[in-house]
């Protein structure tokens, strides 16, 4: 057996400013033809996974033409082609990428040429094959065990894809996209916080060491691909083989791997130390036929839990606005009544996570192979309260809260899948996969029971934030998720047909009791929505005159009284879809392919209608009779929290073509268009469920429909002489049934402002009781266009360069899980209900990635290798806003007022609250680019990019194979400190950072 120990030293650099049927599998395809090139029908094709000794064949059919489909992923496989009368052909060290078809066109040789049998070595490139009509990405075992991870991330890998950015792809909202894992569902359904299971805790639900292979669409036109208007993500899992193999790995940083310097002045560097480590195993439990994988990973990381200092005087970079003076003040005075609002500098914040999975693979016979995955996640993170829900609470320059404001959130994971791939005759084949997956969140609050408030700094600024972490009283989600489905291939001539079905349910349980500690009597109000002291002064009358100590008490008898009675809020929302598709890929001739097919997607509500009714009847304060305006007829409405959405079938038509223009492999033309269906975050739909109380009415629009959009792209992949592969592709996608947010019980503005900004305004008889309704839009449009070059050379070394360029726009970005919150985020300029088409805040609009990576081999018998990999990024997005910090159109947002950037001459006219704030307004503008650009005119929604970012990762590897106010005048603030619309950001981001890793391998 042989061992290997790797010796790596991982240096990552970065700096910058400031539908569940998924593919799982691949295919090997071609034709079979004779010295005449004419077509052989009966000749015998089989392929061999050589780890695990896996066979599968058929026979060609009329025309010369098979299909070995639902093969595994990597290889090496060995291909052997006879037939009677003809030298076989064998092609060997044949790897199969994930989703992606091997194409072959064989020519047999008759016996009476003076030739043995034919022996090709060495796969083909996977840009080009006959199945790739769209934009993808792959990543396999080069890139995730050469390029750089200082996470250990998927991400890290995924950001090969040149329209990503972060978790967007293409200009999308990463609530858009479908992650899968070995074909099952990976979302977080219900879209809390993050897209991925684990990505409220920050851990990565399955190690790195577990993942065979990466791919990510954005324009797949295959109809069993559902379940997105973003990026279709999925990975694969390694399987065992024939051969006993394993690892054992550890990785290492602290603060002293990390940078102390931000454009070259001392910062403080805040502690920070990360351990990973684990192990993983393969192996045959009988050789040929049954094999085991194994992987188990812990995480272990502490972080500062606020960077920003309380101000001293001293300058720091990371030095905030707020006295230390008036945080002892208020530290002081609680612990007097009780409470003990926590540290506000120099406490850590804990991140932990367990994850592990095992695989059985099963040849049960040459017809059917069974695989069953089972993994789990354990992981858990202490953060500070949420930053911007329901009003801005940092930490930052501005804002500073204690440590019991945070909180822990917990995210558990279980899941298991099976999988049975079977052939059925020579030209049918079977794929069936049945998977339940169970999601346990829940927050563990660092506050004892207390209302949730803030000090603001006397001109509506928040300040100060202390008390309970206003989203974390009792608050638990429990999410099952149920999925189903098979798909039948069928082979007849030039022709491969699927039919197939899936089916998705999801339960979810969750308790969220926001607001429940809040408190009011004579006194003044202390708690979530509006509860906050203008000013020092005010939080000190509220200590003096008992409010906040009869808060407290009050907020400890709701604990133990809804403890014991067990009466927290609950809302169970159950849905699902289902869907059918047929599809037919037509081999028109050995150098076109045309696939086209439709899928029937239908959501599903079950009893959510019931359950919405139950939570009426806990005793909501619901009040159907209030008349509301749709805003697109203008017509009087009655909402009703218990009538679900739109749940007619949804129709996709697809279809896409593969040309290769020369017939060699080096010039192919792809392209396509379809619609694509997908889920939307089901939080949206729970809100409605779960807070039908008429003081915060949220509810989903009764024609609301599932998002879907209709995308079409052109590609072209070009191979030089010189092996340089070449790649464009062009995407238009436009909104079919968008996402936006309106509040319904608002009417046309009919008020105008005072002064140089004359916009529209809300007066008393434009409102009503504010209900925020989910509903659709079909105007948000996205076009992209990328561009890619790359090579690998023999001597090892691999080379990749890409641009894309993005232009995005949609009617609401949608930045927040509460749909109330959706609504306020979303900037706007006159009537706040209309559906605005402007930039989107998703994706860049210019991105430069680079891959450049090199293995060396020497010693004896290459006893030693180096491998040195480095990626880079270049990239302009992070589009924001410039908002007016107050509802200065009085629309019950304080959040999403556009500014109007005046003149030279206007902002003389303008009334500030103080001297020389119109001077310093002023200077502001004319040192800003954009703002500059826009005098005399509205700000755009996310209108404003931010300046460019660079990224160097670099990771270097040393292996040793050791053996074998009302419609009046507004009086405005400007901040006279602020002189700079950028400022250089002291956190991780903006810093080197270096990981050391040691692994050994056998």
């Amino acid at each position: 057996m042989k061992k290997q120990l790797l010796f790596s030293l991982l240096i990552g650099v970065i700096s910058v400013v400031s539908v569940f049927s998924q593919v799982t599998t691949s295919k090997i395809q071609g034709v079979v033809s004779d010295d005449a090139s004419a077509g052989l029908f009966g000749a015998n094709v089989v392929a061999k996974h050589l780890p695990t000794g896996t066979i599968s064949g058929t026979i060609t059919l009329e025309s010369g033409r098979f299909s070995l489909p639902n093969l595994r992923v990597g290889g090496p496989y060995t291909i052997t082609i006879s037939f009677i009368g003809y030298k076989s052909v064998e092609y060997t060290d044949v790897y199969l990428d994930l989703g992606k078809a091997f194409d072959l066109d064989v020519k047999m040789e008759s016996e009476s040429e003076q030739l043995g049998e034919v022996v090709i070595t060495g796969g083909k490139s996977s840009t080009f094959n006959s199945d790739r009509t769209g934009a993808e990405t792959s990543v396999g075992s080069r890139e995730l065990t050469k390029l750089p991870t200082i996470s250990r991330s998927a991400s890290d890998f995924t950001r090969l894809d040149p329209s990503a950015s972060g978790g967007s792809f293409g200009g999308r909202n990463d609530q858009f996209n479908n992650f899968t894992l070995d074909g099952s569902i990976f979302n977080n359904p219900f879209g809390l916080d993050a897209a991925t299971p684990g990505g409220q805790t920050g851990a990565q639900p399955v190690s790195l060491d577990a993942i065979e292979q990466i791919s990510v669409s954005t324009a797949p036109y295959d109809v069993t691909l559902s379940g997105f208007t973003g990026a279709s993500i999925n990975a694969v899992t390694k399987s065992g083989t024939n051969k006993v193999s394993g690892t054992v790995y550890g990785f290492f940083r602290n603060e002293d791997f990390t940078g102390s310097k931000v454009k070259g002045e001392d910062i403080f560097v805040p502690k920070l130390e990360q351990t990973q480590y684990g192990f993983s195993v393969g192996a045959p439990i009988i050789k040929d036929k049954l094999f085991i994988f194994a992987n188990f990973e812990k995480d272990e990381r502490t972080d500062l839990g606020q960077t920003w200092l309380p101000n001293r005087g001293t300058g720091a970079i990371n030095e905030s606005r707020v006295l230390e003076a008036d945080l002892m003040n208020v530290q002081t005075k609680l612990r007097s009544i009780g409470y003990d609002p926590g540290a506000y500098e120099g406490f850590t914040h804990e991140s932990n996570s367990t994850k592990g999975i095992l695989k059985l693979d099963w040849n049960i016979n040459a017809d059917n192979r069974l695989a069953v995955i089972y993994n789990f996640l354990d992981a858990s993170r202490e953060l500070p309260a949420h930053p911007t829900a329901i009003g801005f609470r940092g930490p930052s320059s501005q804002i500073l809260q204690f440590q019991n404001s945070g909180y822990q959130i917990n995210n558990k994971l279980k899941s298991i899948l099976l999988e049975l791939n079977s052939s059925l005759a020579d030209n049918i084949t079977n794929k069936l996969q049945v998977g339940y997956t169970h999601f346990d969140d829940f927050r563990n609050s660092m506050s004892a029971p207390m209302p949730s408030f803030r000090i603001q700094d006397g001109s509506g600024g928040n300040y100060i934030v202390a008390g309970h972490e206003p989203f974390s009283v009792h608050n638990t989600l429990d999410q099952k998720v149920f999925q189903l489905t098979n798909n039948l291939n069928i082979s007849k001539g030039d022709h491969n047909y699927t039919v197939g079905f899936s089916f998705e349910k999801f339960q979810f349980d969750n308790s969220f009791n926001l607001g429940a500690y809040d408190f009011a009597d004579s006194r003044g109000y202390v708690g979530t929505f509006f509860g906050d002291f203008a000013n020092m002064a005010a939080f000190n009358t509220a200590i003096s005159n008992g409010l906040l100590a009869d808060a407290m008490a009050n907020a400890q008898n709701v604990f133990e009284t809804k403890n014991a009675n067990n009466s927290w809020s609950l809302a169970e929302t159950n849905v699902g879809q289902m869907a059918f598709y047929l599809q037919d890929e037509y081999s028109i001739n050995e150098n076109f392919k045309l696939s086209y097919g439709v899928r029937f997607d239908k959501p599903l509500f079950f009893d959510s209608s019931r359950k919405a009714q139950d939570v009426i009847d806990r005793g909501a304060v619901y009040v159907p009779g209030i008349p509301y305006t749709d805003p697109s007829t203008g017509e009087a409405v009655f909402l009703n929290s218990t009538k679900m959405p739109n749940n007619q079938f949804l129709i996709s038509p697809r279809a896409g073509f593969n040309w290769d223009v020369k017939g060699d492999k080096t010039v192919q033309f792809r392209g396509g268009s379809g619609l694509f269906t997908g889920r939307f975050p089901f939080v949206w739909l729970g809100n409605q469920i779960a807070n039908p109380n008429v003081y915060y009415y949220q509810v989903v629009d009764p024609d609301f429909k599932f998002p879907q959009v209709w995308r079409n792209s052109l590609g072209l992949d070009y191979q030089l002489e010189n092996g340089v592969v070449l790649t464009t592709d062009l995407s238009y996608t436009k909104d079919i049934n968008g996402a936006h947010v309106q509040n319904w019980g608002l009417n046309k503005p009919t008020g105008t402002l005072n002064g140089v900004d004359n916009r529209p305004i809300y007066v008393a008889s434009d409102k009503g009781n504010n209900a925020y309704v989910f509903t659709n839009s079909d105007k948000g449009r996205t076009l992209n266009a990328s561009f890619k070059a790359q090579k690998t050379f023999t001597d090892g070394l691999y080379v990749m360069a890409a641009y894309n360029y993005l232009n995005s726009k949609d009617v609401n970005s949608i930045e927040a899980e509460i749909t109330g919150d959706a609504f306020d985020f979303n900037p706007t300029l006159g009537n706040a209900n209309d559906a605005t088409l402007s930039y989107s805040k998703y994706g860049d609009t210019h991105r430069f990635i680079g891959v450049v990576s090199k293995t060396w081999k020497y010693g004896t018998n290459d006893q030693w290798g180096t491998t040195l990999s480095t990626f880079v990024e270049y990239a302009q997005g992070g589009r924001f806003n410039y908002t007016y910090a107050g509802d200065i159109n009085k629309d019950g947002s304080s959040l999403n007022d556009l500014i109007y950037v005046p003149t030279a001459i206007e902002v003389n006219q303008m009334q500030f609250s103080g001297a020389g704030q119109a001077a310093a307004f002023e200077q502001f503008i004319q040192q800003d680019d954009y703002l500059s650009e826009m005098r005399g005119s509205y700000a755009e929604r996310y209108g404003a990019l931010a300046p460019w970012r660079g990224k160097w990762d670099m990771k270097f590897i040393q292996e040793l194979k050791v053996s074998d106010d009302g419609t009046g005048t507004p009086t405005y603030t400007f901040n006279s400190d602020l002189k700079d619309t950028f400022v250089y950001y002291a956190c991780l981001l903006s810093r080197w950072q270096m990981q050391f890793g040691l692994r050994y391998s056998f």
